[in-house]
């Protein structure tokens, strides 16, 4: 989380060595430091890019306060934030933002960390060195209130002939056209499976559908423990 110019410099230059290329497509920022004005950092980013250094940045996690005062100094291409059926907070404030400076959204976990692959029953369990293991929203007893949701994609899933993730995928890409996600995974099938999530439709119906379900099931459990929460939207 150190944001000081002289860091961010350096990280760069460390960057384009070791990956052998001219320049940094897309550069983030992947946690907001305290410590140092949004400002300076994008004061930094500029003059990498007028070096040719790095050709866009981004910030991750960021709130709107200091989306606005980077954007201000050095215009970001695209923000980093959780997005799914599981975390709506974007709704609030962030996606009206983006829309109005023209900045991009790449949504991780838009399948809630593997839950919306409705693959996660209530009883299970995760090893120690997986990150869902302190998790509070994958506690037994919020996995548990959570259900609901699994059934929800489950039944959209077959009612249009494709799965569960493909409709957690399609609901994120149809929220904005601006919107990226950037599911993870470690296997080739299930790369290809989230690809056919493009060719899902989602009429207005079937969002009217999802929203009201999600509105009148609150999801149980927060997605980070207290230590790292405080480290998000700042």
């Amino acid at each position: 989380m150190d944001g000081r110019p002289e860091v961010i410099r350096r990280s760069v230059e460390g960057s384009l060595k070791r990956l052998g290329v001219e320049a940094i497509d897309l550069y983030y920022q992947h946690r907001v430091d305290p410590k140092v004005p949004p400002e300076e950092v994008a004061g930094v980013v500029s003059e990498l890019i007028r070096e040719g250094k790095v050709r866009h940045w981004g910030l991750s996690e960021a709130g709107v306060e200091t989306i606005r005062r980077a954007h201000a100094v050095c215009p970001l291409t695209a923000i980093q934030s959780e997005y799914s059926m599981m975390w709506r907070e974007p709704e609030r404030a962030l996606l009206s933002t983006l829309e109005e400076l023209g900045i991009g959204l790449v949504p991780f976990s838009p399948l809630g960390k593997g839950f919306l692959t409705a693959t996660i029953g209530k009883e299970a369990t995760f090893a120690k060195d997986d990150f869902r293991s302190v998790v509070p929203r994958f506690a037994p007893e919020n996995l548990a209130a959570n259900q609901s949701l699994a059934e929800l994609v489950r039944r959209l899933a077959a009612k249009k002939g494709c799965t569960p993730a493909q409709i957690a995928l399609a609901w994120v890409l149809a929220q904005r056209p601006w919107i990226i996600p950037i599911p993870g995974t470690r296997r080739i099938d299930r790369l290809e499976e989230n690809l056919g999530a493009a060719d899902v439709t989602l009429t207005p119906a079937d969002l009217d559908e999802i929203r009201a379900a999600l509105d009148a099931q609150p999801i149980a459990g927060d997605r980070y423990p207290p230590t790292l929460a405080a480290r998000v939207g700042k």
